[in-house]
């Protein structure tokens, strides 16, 4: 299993969730507004609390599902210019769904 983080522009969440949701296989996300700050070349710092707002998506999804979902984000969340965010894909070791204590990948 696969851990999908992907931090993107506010504005870009209604498209990256629409073609998200044309993956049938998908079995949930979760979105939360976050704040912060990403490469600032030396020189360039203004303030200190000077963060930007984002919006995190994340996804545990099967492995064969991964490369799909990050090319799905990697296009919906483009803008071309800087600041359009970063996506992180992490190893899974073990689900537990707690309703049913189904573990592994059944209970994504």
């Amino acid at each position: 299993m696969k851990e999908i983080k992907a931090y993107i522009k506010p504005h870009k969440v209604h498209a990256v969730n629409m073609s998200l949701q044309k993956i049938k296989e998908l079995t949930g996300l979760s979105i939360s507004n976050v704040r912060g700050f990403g490469y600032r070349p030396p020189g360039k710092v203004e303030h200190v609390q000077d963060f930007t707002e984002h919006v995190k998506i994340e996804i545990i999804c099967h492995d064969d599902l991964a490369d799909q979902i990050v090319g799905v984000i990697q296009e919906a969340a483009h803008t071309g210019l800087q600041g359009d965010g970063k996506i992180y894909i992490a190893e899974i070791i073990e689900a537990i769904r707690i309703s049913t204590g189904e573990q592994g990948e059944v209970a994504t």
